[in-house]
């Protein structure tokens, strides 16, 4: 009896609390499954399970190996993977999580370039401000703006963001440039409500910090659409420049306040803690490390 097998099946019948569920989700027999638990139990000397006429439960020894059994399940399947992987190209599908406007601005142009190495490679990508729960959600690797304090997160910094304050010429024709933070309390600035926040603009020149508090007609929850109203003259938006490199490359968009940019803010991938990165996950994020760097996106 093969010992994979009966792990997967004690697992399952474990998560599920039922012989027949568990057999449903392994794709074998009710009569299979209980004779794999059976054969586990054997080999290891325990009882495992309990069987009653209702449901299944658990023993103290079955919940140790419960705790255990799935990560070293997944990495096995992980270590399989890669091998498969090196034999014959990375394959499969990454699901990946991200801010939308940097999916938007970034991602895309960056997973295209991505896949065109790796044709066997299909993708699931998820775009939200919010950051997502990966283990629920299914995610192998989310990037993000900002710091996580999860420590069931594992972080790869990526680069670190920087931000800076724009505006349309035309704008600045009719209300004047601002030259120091603090002229920016005379001027209509576009909120961005993603941001902590929104009217508390921090600039940081000479290493001395200016804080300011900004007033405007216009509130979005969108650093592109912050841009999009810049770039039509309707006022003064403070935003990544990733969101911003088309208007300022075209000179649509000028940025103000020579020499003062906001806080730098990290740029990172994070994926889950405890578990074998699958190779086609760590290829992805090595990719996009080297790619921002070269590209110079944040």
């Amino acid at each position: 009896m093969d010992l994979i097998d009966e792990l997967k099946a004690f697992v399952a019948t474990a998560k599920t609390g039922s012989f027949t569920a568990a057999a449903d989700q392994l794709g074998v027999s009710n009569r299979l499954t209980s004779k794999y638990v059976a054969e586990l139990e054997t080999r290891l000397g325990v009882r495992l399970l309990q069987r009653t006429t209702r449901k299944v439960g658990v023993t103290p020894a079955g919940e140790d190996l419960l705790a255990r059994a799935p990560a070293l399940l997944e990495d096995l399947d992980a270590l399989l993977a890669d091998i498969s992987e090196d034999s014959r190209g990375l394959t499969g599908v990454i699901r990946i999580s991200a801010p939308v406007t940097f999916g938007e601005a970034y991602l895309g142009g960056m997973l295209a370039r991505f896949a065109a190495a790796h044709p066997g490679l299909s993708f699931d990508v998820r775009l939200q401000d919010s950051f997502v729960d990966l283990a629920s959600d299914g995610i192998d690797v989310a990037f993000r703006i900002g710091r996580s304090e999860m420590l069931s997160l594992k972080t790869r910094k990526l680069g670190e963001v920087r931000t800076v304050a724009v505006a349309s010429p035309a704008y600045l024709a009719q209300h004047g440039t601002p030259q120091h933070p603090e002229d920016l309390t005379r001027h209509a600035c576009i909120l961005d409500t993603n941001r902590r926040a929104p009217r508390r603009w921090v600039f940081v020149r000479d290493r001395t910090e200016h804080v300011v508090e900004v007033q405007g007609r216009f509130q979005v929850n969108s650093a592109r659409a912050a841009a999009d109203l810049a770039l039509a003259g309707l006022g003064i938006a403070f935003a990544p420049r990733f969101a911003l490199r088309e208007g300022l490359a075209d000179g649509r968009l000028v940025q103000v306040l020579d020499g003062a940019e906001g806080a730098p803010i990290p740029a990172s991938a994070v994926y889950l803690e405890g578990r074998s990165l699958p190779r086609k996950v760590r290829a992805l994020i090595d990719f996009a490390a080297e790619d921002i760097r070269r590209a110079g996106v944040l």
